[in-house]
């Protein structure tokens, strides 16, 4: 079983991320790709963020009806600090006979030196599948004197251009721009009934009518 991990705090879960995980799954022949979401990621301390529940909600509904794809409970069902490399190894437990994949983009990738415990979590990945934009270079030599063995791991996987962030859309939202494209439709009509992001605001969304 190839399986991909797929972090993030996910505030509120798009498009852009089930294109980027399909696409991981193709280009890397994962068999299912594990959403895992992050309740108080370090890299956002004291930043605001969601309630975890509401998050989870919509993640769930971003994932139903998608077989391939697996929402994973191992960061909520543990305390903080939640540190990708604990993350690994826990799944690493739990599927021993699995090989595991975690999913990144390259700015993450070049950034990976400063991560928690990097070359524990190197050594903890079968492979690194790096979601790579156009004309974005990652300077490979560099890292590897950083954290011997990376190379080798690195995968990566071609991603279309995709301008779209959950903090894009939160601002989106909050100024009550059009939004309703950039979602699945069931995390729409979730943030629309329980009023999510725009809270001072009824649910009624300028890209279309409210859900009654």
């Amino acid at each position: 079983m190839n399986l991909g991990i797929f972090g993030g705090t996910f505030d509120p879960p798009h498009i852009g991320h089930l294109i980027l995980a399909a696409e991981a799954q193709d280009q890397l022949g994962l068999d299912r790709v594990l959403f895992v979401l992050t309740p108080n990621p370090p890299h956002k301390m004291g930043l605001p963020i969601t309630p975890v529940e509401e998050r989870l909600a919509l993640l769930q509904a971003a994932l139903d009806g998608a077989p391939p794809f697996e929402l994973s409970r191992v960061d909520m069902d543990r305390p903080p600090p939640h540190y990708a490399v604990d993350t690994v190894c826990l799944l690493r437990e739990s599927r021993p006979q699995a090989r595991l994949t975690y999913l990144m983009g390259g700015d993450s990738l070049a950034d990976l030196p400063t991560w928690h415990a990097a070359r524990e979590f190197v050594q903890a990945c079968d492979a690194i599948g790096v979601m790579l934009r156009p004309g974005r270079v990652v300077d490979l030599p560099a890292l590897e004197s950083h954290l011997p063995g990376v190379s080798a791991r690195v995968r990566f996987i071609k991603a279309p251009l995709l301008d779209i962030s959950s903090s894009h859309l939160r601002e989106r939202m909050a100024q009550g721009r059009p939004f309703r494209y950039y979602l699945p439709d069931a995390v729409y009509r979730i943030i629309l009934e329980r009023l999510l992001y725009r809270p001072n605001q009824p649910a009624e969304d300028a890209g279309g009518p409210a859900v009654r």
